[in-house]
């Protein structure tokens, strides 16, 4: 009698845990189309911010040319904020670019594929492809920066900027806001390989930008 005590109390206490376990799934479940939306609103706004850069770039080349075939006057320091403006805008907005799925896909099946397949290809694609390329980039470009923070180390050129540390931590930045985007390709890609019609899984920016279609 004691042994089919002992027996009973250790099923109940397995069906209680995988209640709860079941739960959690359904909570982590639930909250995953919300995860995905925030980390898609932070690379809208980052977006948003850095397509300003496009127009300072604009700006300071024109103003460059005039410098130089009007007033011929040249400048090291505006030549390299040009470059600074141009870095800054490619790769602060690699993760924007994902989030609206404008990069460039060279691919001869995927257009062919059902919602869901497509879904498992992206899947696949950030989680053993982008994710871990990002994670190396930051790996190997840490002590890189880092030296070049630990001397302030500025332009090489006489009369450039003193701000090279600045333009060299977009090594850092960049991948790691490529992380953060990927982490929101993968539970968005999930969504859509489990459930292909759950609207939850759609593009917060797409309301922004609406997204390209594979070539």
């Amino acid at each position: 009698m004691g042994v089919q005590q002992l027996n009973q109390e250790k099923l109940g206490r397995l069906d209680r845990f995988l209640s709860l376990a079941h739960r959690a799934a359904e909570l982590i479940s639930r909250s995953l189309p919300f995860v995905t939306r925030l980390l898609d609103a932070f690379a809208l706004i980052t977006g948003r911010a850095v397509s300003w850069l496009s127009l300072a770039l604009v700006l300071v080349t024109m103003l460059i040319v005039v410098l130089r075939y009007v007033f011929d006057i040249g400048s090291i320091a505006l030549q390299e904020v040009q470059m600074y403006l141009h870095g800054g805008l490619f790769m602060l907005g690699l993760a924007y670019t994902l989030a609206c799925d404008e990069h460039v896909r060279v691919d001869i099946f995927y257009q062919r594929l059902s919602p869901a397949r497509r879904a498992l290809v992206n899947l696949l694609g950030t989680l053993l492809c982008l994710l871990p390329t990002c994670v190396l980039v930051l790996v190997l470009s840490w002590d890189y920066v880092d030296s070049s923070w630990e001397i302030r180390e500025g332009s090489s050129s006489p009369g450039g900027l003193p701000l090279v540390f600045v333009l060299k931590s977009l090594l850092l930045v960049a991948p790691a806001l490529l992380v953060l985007q990927g982490i929101a390709e993968t539970l968005r890609a999930w969504q859509r390989w489990r459930h292909p019609d759950d609207k939850d899984g759609a593009r917060i920016a797409d309301a922004d930008h609406a997204p390209g279609e594979g070539v």
